[in-house]
């Protein structure tokens, strides 16, 4: 990515401090020694990136996740987008879970360092959802902030989530939301008014735990501005932000990695909290 890099902020870092460690009480799940990522991811890494024409944009492809002809991988198309495909397997986590992390990780910056302790350093909400809702509702229509380093760059992320319908992911066991759900997010910047693209986190129950199949569809005509005044200026903004091979492969490991990592605590720490 052409864009420069933010440099950390004060205050904010990686890691918990003793304080942390001895007093908050889901201390017993932070473990900064992670998993490698997945065999699948790996092999992902080694082959690509890929052929464009394996990936469709993501108009065609959200509808198309559990089918999709490449499951784990990535592309650059030649107007400048950025596809990643994943799959990790999450033995005994289930959709319900993973609706509820996604609406409290976000309260305070050690629940986002539990996901991925070596590159996770800030969390907040834009403005926080109201007391008492849960599920979906605790996450979709608010903004989740973030600090994180994908690779070597730090990013400060905007994460704008949305309904699955929105970004046109029509699905009956979503909707009833008991056996499926999915994650889905305009993806942006918080120090400037650009949106980078989408992504879809899709979870479906199979026997001992879940499967996730993130989707992530980034630059080119994904970009945008998010006022009017600055919409002459997205041709200079895709020029500038320039999504390469790098960028995607560092997003395939960053996700294996978070995901992976997720699963190893997710059931007993919702079973704490929730």
């Amino acid at each position: 990515m052409k864009v420069p890099a933010p440099k950390p902020m004060p205050g904010r870092r990686l890691g918990w401090s003793e304080h942390e460690l001895a007093t908050l009480p889901y201390a017993r799940f932070w473990n900064p020694v992670m998993a490698d990522i997945s065999a699948d991811a790996h092999r992902a890494v080694a082959n690509s990136p890929m052929a464009e024409a394996l990936f469709p944009p993501m108009a065609e492809a959200i509808g198309n996740i559990a089918d999709a002809e490449v499951q784990n991988g990535f592309t650059i198309t030649s107007d400048g987008a950025m596809h990643v495909n994943l799959v990790t397997e999450m033995p005994d986590v289930t959709p319900a879970m993973i609706d509820w992390w996604f609406g409290w990780h976000s309260d305070s910056p050690e629940r986002y360092k539990l996901w991925h302790p070596k590159a996770h350093v800030h969390a907040q909400w834009a403005s926080p959802p109201p007391a008492g809702t849960a599920g979906r509702a605790r996450y979709v229509g608010y903004t989740s902030q973030v600090d994180e380093y994908l690779g070597s760059a730090l990013i400060r992320g905007a994460i704008q989530f949305r309904r699955p319908e929105e970004l046109g992911l029509v699905d009956a066991a979503v909707a009833a939301g008991v056996d499926a759900t999915a994650v889905c997010a305009r993806v942006g910047l918080v120090d400037l008014p650009v949106d980078l693209g989408y992504l879809a986190h899709h979870v479906a129950m199979v026997p001992g735990g879940s499967v996730m199949r993130s989707r992530f569809w980034m630059g080119g005509p994904y970009l945008a501005a998010r006022s009017a005044p600055l919409r002459a200026a997205v041709p200079v903004a895709k020029r500038l932000v320039g999504l390469t091979e790098l960028d995607a492969r560092a997003l395939l490991v960053h996700c294996s990695q978070e995901m992976t990592h997720l699963a190893t605590f997710l059931p007993a720490l919702y079973e704490q909290e929730s």
